[in-house]
């Protein structure tokens, strides 16, 4: 197997009529929106709960951890970065308390509007948060939801452990790892 080197994902442009959004509240906080990254036509939408700090600052790339592990994920199963699109559920970094139930409701249009813009064949979704907000069940846990596959607004949908939970406990790794495996055999079969 080749040797990993972790790149750099081009930033989608925030659509016009969104850059001035500020339903959510978010907006307060100074951050900026980021919409999504990768290939804006990949089959393969990753759904995470919000930006982090690596997409909070504009003009200065390097890789986060975050998006270590998702890349060093997709290199061992197989995928291409141009294969994956990233976005949030929130489209803006939080960086202080903020009303989660109102921000997390509103921003979800935005992702539905992305859904339907993008059609992807198969979604994996990311961390409790980012799979609550898009199972729209407050109870839905990885742990319980993990290792098959959800059909959840018509779009087939698996759920891994968010990437920062794998790089406090590596133990979760081969976890991570399985659901990856998951959506690669699908993919395999539909391409």
């Amino acid at each position: 197997m080749e040797e990993y080197c972790p790149v750099i994902c081009p930033e989608e442009p925030v659509p016009d009529d969104m850059k001035c959004c500020r339903e959510c509240g978010i907006y307060e906080h100074g951050s900026r929106m980021v919409w999504g990254e990768g290939n804006p036509n990949a089959p393969i939408m990753l759904i995470l709960d919000n930006p982090g700090a690596r997409e909070d600052r504009e003009g200065i790339p390097y890789v986060c951890g975050t998006r270590q592990t998702l890349q060093k994920a997709a290199h061992q199963t197989g995928f291409r970065m141009d294969n994956l699109y990233v976005t949030y559920i929130l489209k803006r970094r939080p960086i202080r308390a903020y009303d989660k139930e109102k921000a997390r409701n509103t921003c979800m249009m935005h992702l539905s509007k992305q859904l339907s813009d993008k059609k992807p064949q198969m979604i994996l979704c990311l961390g409790n948060v980012a799979v609550q907000s898009f199972f729209r069940d407050k109870e839905a846990e990885v742990k319980k939801l993990r290792g098959t596959w959800h059909d959840i607004s018509g779009f087939s949908t698996a759920v891994a452990y968010h990437p920062l939970a794998i790089r406090r406990r590596p133990n979760l790794w081969s976890l991570f790892l399985e659901d990856w495996r998951l959506v690669a055999e699908r993919f395999q079969q539909l391409y």
